[in-house]
């Protein structure tokens, strides 16, 4: 963060003193400085209203998530085993930076990964027969809700103003949807009469589009609605149903420190709870952006989204890749921030996340998906272990202080440093622009505000 702000005072001393700098050149400059200054804010600001439990569920996620990504790179090969020095090539993607030392990593959970050196000296890695049985148990589990994993995908192309997506976007998420690794080659082909691949805009724009086939009346009801009529002893298949106006109030957590600020909003707050919304299946063209009905319905949007996933949580950068398709606000990350009864954003690190407040208890998943049963079996037999604090209960990881993976490796990387900082400064222009504003607690209750 000191050397964002250096960054942003040197800027703004080359801005006064050349005066004859071009207009558009000193707009720039000036966003830049405020986008440099204002996001450290955001995150100090963050601290004071962190979530404990939800910051722990998170970390347990990031090694988990480090395991998950090297089974999938070594499954992938003939023999499932590969040399360290060319797995390394997959560093940024893993999420493991310079200077930690691949092999100690992998050396940290032996039950699940093999090291050895062959004649020549070389340093290969395979998966153990523990490992290749969970690999084997997850395919099973993804065959077994396959279905389920279509109709999520079907209804999110049901939300979408074309009712197509870009693949490559609807490969983000993947991992959270529970879809196969040949998704893009292979799973997408095997459902002809839900969705097909198609190139609508050759030759200006080659990329493959996922469209929907038939639209499908028992599918466009929210899972809101659905746990609604539950109550209700109503049924969910409606053949004859079409998307209309919602009335249907939100479930909301809040964190413990906002108690008595709840009591001042709590008229906002019903007012906002009782505002009628544009279904998320419906047509949203005709809203006026920026209007108390667009904003909701984004939040309907939103809310429907992460209750596809099997985590009940998503990296926002996958939601603002939507923000056109599924009709959202440019400021999307403002608007999680404001509704953070009904949603809780993780600012700590790279990449931000949200959640879906009801579905936690606590740092656990209160309907727990095969995938995430599976997921915690994998977690047992992680060799890292993170330390206890006695004022955080589970210390955030901080892998940079790990001694054990700061040795130096004799593998070559391949993924420069350079390469690195530039993704990192792509990331935070990303974040930064989509929500560059003070945020303060008066301010995030005015989400509520007739």
């Amino acid at each position: 963060m000191p050397h964002r702000d250096g960054v942003a005072k040197t800027l703004l001393g080359q801005l006064l003193c050349n005066r004859r700098m071009p207009l558009m050149n000193l707009h720039n400059c000036l966003l830049q400085c405020r986008m440099m200054t204002t996001s450290k804010r955001v995150q100090d600001r963050s601290k004071r209203k962190r979530v404990q439990d939800l910051e722990v569920s998170l970390e347990k996620h990031k090694i988990l998530s480090k395991i998950l990504f090297l089974f999938e790179i070594l499954k992938q090969q003939p023999e499932q085993v590969m040399p360290i020095r060319d797995l390394d090539r997959h560093r940024r993607q893993i999420n493991l930076p310079k200077p930690h030392k691949l092999s100690a990593f992998l050396r940290k959970s032996p039950k699940l990964f093999e090291l050895y050196k062959d004649d020549h000296g070389t340093s290969w890695c395979g998966i153990t027969k523990l490992a290749e049985d969970l690999v084997e148990e997850e395919e099973k589990i993804i065959e077994e809700n396959s279905f389920k994993a279509v109709e999520y995908v079907c209804r999110m192309l049901m939300m979408s103003v074309d009712k197509r997506l870009p693949l490559e976007k609807v490969a983000h998420f993947r991992r959270d949807l529970g879809l196969p690794f040949d998704f893009r080659t292979k799973w997408v082909h095997e459902y002809p009469k839900h969705f097909k691949v198609v190139r609508p805009f050759l030759p200006l724009d080659e990329r493959e589009y996922l469209e929907l086939v038939e639209w499908n009346p028992s599918w466009a009801i929210t899972e809101l609605e659905k746990k609604w009529r539950r109550t209700q002893g109503m049924k969910l298949d409606d053949p004859d149903r079409v998307p209309g106006l919602l009335s249907l109030e939100f479930p909301m957590k809040f964190p413990p420190n906002y108690k008595k600020m709840l009591s001042r909003y709590s008229e906002q707050i019903s007012n906002f709870q009782k505002r009628e919304y544009l279904c998320p299946y419906a047509d949203a063209r005709d809203l006026k952006a920026g209007s108390h009905e667009f904003d909701k319905r984004a939040v309907a949007v939103m809310h429907e989204l992460l209750s596809f996933t099997i985590e009940k949580r998503l990296i926002t950068d996958h939601l603002t890749h939507f923000r056109r398709e599924f009709v959202m606000p440019q400021k999307l990350m403002r608007l999680l921030l404001k509704h953070f009864g009904i949603f809780y954003v993780s600012e700590k690190g790279r990449r931000f996340s949200v959640f879906l407040n009801e579905a936690y208890e606590g740092s656990e998943l209160i309907e727990k998906h095969p995938l995430i049963v599976w997921r915690e079996k994998v977690d047992k037999y992680i060799g890292y272990r993170r330390k206890k604090s006695p004022f955080m209960g589970l210390e955030y990881l901080s892998e940079m202080e790990d001694k054990d993976l700061l040795e130096s490796d004799s593998e070559h990387d391949s993924i420069s440093v350079e390469s690195e900082q530039k993704d990192a400064m792509h990331n935070f222009n990303d974040v930064s622009s989509s929500d560059s504003s003070e945020m303060e607690i008066e301010e995030i209750y005015a989400a509520y505000e007739d």
